[in-house]
């Protein structure tokens, strides 16, 4: 098995299976996963093939996109069987897959390898910060959910299908799950990325409601400087 042409073939395989999607799943949410997935690992060790393919692999047995979550792992299982992967890299690769979704934090499998917690990590990264708001609205969306009801409050406890079905909007979406993030990261190079992130998500947050509640004036920033300098 050469390894550089089985992350081809994935990447490949992937850019197909993942093209037009817009709830924020999409090749270039792969495509940033798999890039935070290598450098994490090069920070915190694993075995940076598995890591990588993982990564690139990761969302084709997800249910939001596919609907039967073992179907899905059955089919990559075999795609990688016929790329002559070895059984036990593919036994490590799906338990990872199966392992590091959120699942409305329903799910309490934990991730033993540093490849597992390196994935999990890498995909966590890319639901918060300046990416992860676009997701965020991205998702809520295509799931026809409104961006925000001062109405409709955020769910502290929930089932798996209470997250995944019931009635929510984007911007509870942060409360039940992106602001949890933060605290869930496994390697020390992904905590100090995430720190990061969820300060951005704060700040968003806090010139939404100021702007949802009609506040004209500006803020002072160097950001608002510079914009009307520009007009």
């Amino acid at each position: 098995m050469d390894r550089s042409v089985v992350l081809s073939k994935a990447r490949d395989f992937v850019q197909q299976e993942l093209a037009g999607e817009s709830s924020g799943h999409d090749w270039w949410h792969i495509y940033r996963v798999t890039n935070l997935a290598k450098r994490i690992a090069v920070q915190e060790g694993g075995d940076e093939f598995l890591c990588e393919l993982t990564a690139l692999l990761h969302d084709l047995a997800d249910e939001k996109l596919y609907g039967d979550e073992q179907q899905g792992l059955a089919r990559i299982r075999s795609w990688l069987t016929a790329q002559g992967v070895s059984g036990e890299d593919i036994d490590h690769i799906l338990a990872i897959i199966t392992a590091m979704s959120f699942k409305g934090g329903q799910n309490k499998q934990q991730l033993e390898t540093i490849e597992g917690k390196v994935v999990q990590d890498a995909d966590r990264l890319d639901a918060i910060g300046a990416i992860g708001i676009a997701r965020t609205f991205a998702y809520g969306g295509a799931k026809g959910q409104l961006i925000y009801d001062p109405d409709l409050k955020s769910r502290s406890e929930m089932t798996y299908d209470q997250y995944r079905e019931g009635k929510s909007t984007s911007v509870n979406h942060f409360y039940e799950k992106l602001f949890k993030l933060k605290d869930l990261m496994n390697t020390s190079y992904a905590k100090k990325l995430a720190e990061e992130r969820h300060q951005v998500m704060e700040q968003f947050l806090a010139e939404f409601y100021r702007e949802w509640d009609g506040d004209a004036e500006p803020l002072k920033t160097e950001s608002t400087l510079i914009r009307k300098e520009n007009r």
